[in-house]
């Protein structure tokens, strides 16, 4: 089957026409054939991957996901582009139907998003989230879900979350520095309303009413904080029952492998003080996460990132 051809980077008639703008963002639509993914890797203990979009708005300077673009100009306009699955909805529920008929009295582990964020802005109109949320509530028990995002929008969605009863949420917050933030992730949510965010879900559920999801703070990568706000940024780590700490990915040019862009790379020339000793600094801040947070789980990558 001939790839799709995305109208602004082909040079070819394109196949895929722009549904339209969201902001400065190209928004396209595609039916799909599946949407839950077998999970390997680095998320290997999970059953499936579930990506409501391709491609995010975020456009995270580091995002090694940028290397699954559909082709090389696309990956270099990383943050541009946002392909909206028109059907994931129906495929979802037929996926899960056959699943529970193989297993019935077995949920699925289910990880989303892992090259996606599932709350980026475009989720607050097309809500193809929630709606995914949705359909795997019809489903009893309901499946064991991992949401890693990094944005505040989740909250709209407490009144569903609070219904799984296996859930983790992973809120990435990669430093304490805003000035850091912006230079890494200009088109992030701020680091206060992510910390507000998690406090909100773990205020608004009733325990009498509904089940308390796990929450992690995934500081993945690790970027600097400033030394004057580290031991702050810190503190308010407490809010979760987990911490995850994760140094940049290798970085290279091929595509379909997770990879650092060279966006980061130039950026990390900026911040010389902590890479030049980028091994001794990790250790330090890990040191100070554990001796900070006692009664908070400190996970290290991989580890880090499983439901228990």
């Amino acid at each position: 089957m001939a790839k799709p051809q995305y109208e602004g980077y082909c040079e070819n008639t394109p196949t895929k026409l722009v549904r339209e703008k969201f902001g400065d963002i190209n928004v396209y639509d595609q039916n799909i054939k599946a949407l839950l993914t077998k999970a390997t890797g680095f998320i290997a203990a999970y059953d499936f991957t579930l990506n409501p979009y391709r491609g995010c708005q975020y456009g995270c300077s580091y995002c090694y996901a940028a290397a699954f673009s559909p082709n090389t100009k696309m990956r270099q306009d990383w943050g541009k582009w946002v392909i909206f699955k028109e059907n994931a909805a129906e495929i979802l529920e037929k996926e899960l139907e056959s699943w529970y008929k193989k297993n019935p009295k077995q949920s699925p582990k289910i990880y989303m998003s892992s090259v996606t964020d599932p709350y980026q802005p475009i989720e607050s109109k097309y809500q193809l989230t929630r709606r995914l949320l949705g359909i795997m509530l019809d489903f009893f028990p309901t499946p064991t879900l991992v949401i890693q995002t990094r944005s505040p929008i989740i909250t709209r969605d407490i009144d569903y979350l609070q219904r799984f009863q296996r859930l983790r949420i992973n809120m990435s917050i990669p430093t304490g520095s805003e000035s850091v933030r912006r230079d890494f992730e200009p088109q992030s949510p701020s680091i206060k309303a992510r910390i507000n965010a998690v406090k909100k879900i773990k205020q608004s559920i009733d325990p009498f009413k509904g089940f308390i999801p796990k929450i992690s703070i995934t500081i993945t990568p690790l970027l600097p904080t400033l030394s004057d706000e580290e031991v702050i940024f810190i503190e308010k780590l407490r809010i979760a029952d987990r911490v995850v700490i994760q140094d940049f990915h290798p970085s290279h040019n091929r595509s379909l492998v997770a990879s650092t862009r060279q966006e980061a790379e130039e950026i990390k020339r900026k911040y010389a003080w902590w890479y030049d000793d980028e091994n001794i600094n990790y250790m330090k801040f890990k040191k100070k996460l554990i001796s900070i947070l006692e009664g908070v789980e400190i996970k290290e990558g991989k580890e880090g990132f499983s439901y228990e």
